[in-house]
């Protein structure tokens, strides 16, 4: 049954393409790339500090830095609070502006902000977070300094390869502070989002991309309100999901709705990118392509795609910093300890992966 399942759905996913390949004056591709959580706990804030009192991050990405440069559009999760001062990690988050510069040197062309961190500094840290985000030219959605900011902000739409993506971003709470007026930032609230989704609708994009933090930490499979909360998005008419929050890997679905063609990629964690975290698969995550095709205006989900990634921490086996890694092809000075570390979280996706995710979603090599 497992391979007649496969057969069908890589039989829907290339279909259109091979028609496609040979009409190649109507084609035009897109690949977007996902990441997961961007945090900074307090061991990853003293690595960080150099001998001047500065910070740098940069070495974290220098492993991806060509995968993710290479993706016409790059996307992460920012769950932090960028400040001036009174940096930190858990539970109350704010990283230096170089924190920034790290992620937006290693590619990434948006953030998102809608997450229970993002108040974690209040309006000031929410404000400079937003602020630094702008003079950076890093395009990012889910919290604005108010109702009129959100109004010429949200939908975020992006142009790009003849393809207009339009990505929406929520969260299920702030960790119980205030949002603090007039800032504004999206709760996962369905009159709210049915509201959006249209908004969306009416700029007429090629995709609706929900960027959705929710779930439950730590567990790797969604909850039955998470799955039902990704059935009404794509009857609203989102048509790709991507989650966060839960700190660990969850599966991955391709859904099509009853039709010949593949049309949902649903990801529902995308586990950490960089993260102070060690506990037993809290320590990686992946990153998520999600290739797209336009055959005669109509676009298509070419495929989905993903890559183990692993933060391999400092103080052993050379390593200088946190540093995300391919977790497949790791470096070869690494030590047993790291080395049997590395392959747990290897196992371990794998096994989840290979029971729960759609058959044609595939692993790939990360390009050093």
């Amino acid at each position: 049954m497992k391979n007649l399942r496969l057969i069908l759905c890589v039989t829907l996913l290339s279909a259109t393409t091979l028609v496609a390949q040979n009409v190649t004056h109507s084609l035009y591709n897109i690949s977007l790339l996902f990441a997961g959580d961007l945090m900074q706990h307090e061991s990853q804030l003293k690595v960080a500090k150099k001998v001047d009192g500065t910070y740098s991050y940069s070495p974290c990405y220098d492993h991806i830095r060509k995968e993710v440069s290479k993706a016409d559009i790059a996307i992460a999760n920012l769950e932090t609070t960028i400040g001036a001062k009174g940096f930190s990690g858990y539970p109350s988050f704010c990283a230096p502006d170089s924190f920034l510069y790290a992620a937006k040197g290693a590619g990434f062309d948006v953030l998102l902000f809608a997450n229970n961190h993002c108040l974690d500094k209040g309006k000031r840290g929410a404000l400079h977070t937003l602020t630094m985000l702008d003079s950076l030219k890093i395009a990012h959605c889910g919290v604005y300094r108010d109702s009129l900011d959100r109004a010429q902000r949200y939908p975020l739409l992006i142009d790009k390869n003849n393809f207009k993506i339009a990505i929406l971003n929520y969260t299920y709470g702030t960790n119980g502070i205030p949002v603090p007026k007039p800032i504004i930032v999206n709760i996962i609230d369905k009159e709210i989002i049915a509201n959006d989704i249209q908004k969306a609708k009416e700029m007429r994009p090629d995709a609706i991309i929900a960027c959705m933090h929710w779930g439950d930490e730590y567990v790797s499979l969604p909850p039955k309100r998470v799955q039902e909360m990704a059935d009404w998005l794509i009857e609203q008419g989102v048509t790709h999901i991507i989650g966060n929050h839960p700190h660990v890997l969850q599966p991955m679905e391709i859904r099509n709705n009853n039709s010949i063609i593949a049309k949902h990629a649903v990801v529902f964690s995308l586990g950490n990118l960089i993260s102070g975290m060690y506990a037993r698969k809290r320590d990686g995550g992946v990153l998520v392509k999600l290739n797209m095709r336009k055959f005669f205006d109509i676009p298509l989900l070419d495929s989905l795609q993903y890559a183990l990634i692993w933060v391999a921490r400092p103080g052993r086996d050379g390593v200088a910093n946190f540093t995300i890694i391919p977790a497949t092809t790791p470096p070869l000075n690494f030590g047993e300890t790291t080395r049997n570390k590395l392959k747990e979280f290897v196992s371990d996706s794998r096994t989840l992966f290979d029971k729960h995710n759609t058959p044609c979603i595939t692993e790939f090599q990360i390009e050093k």
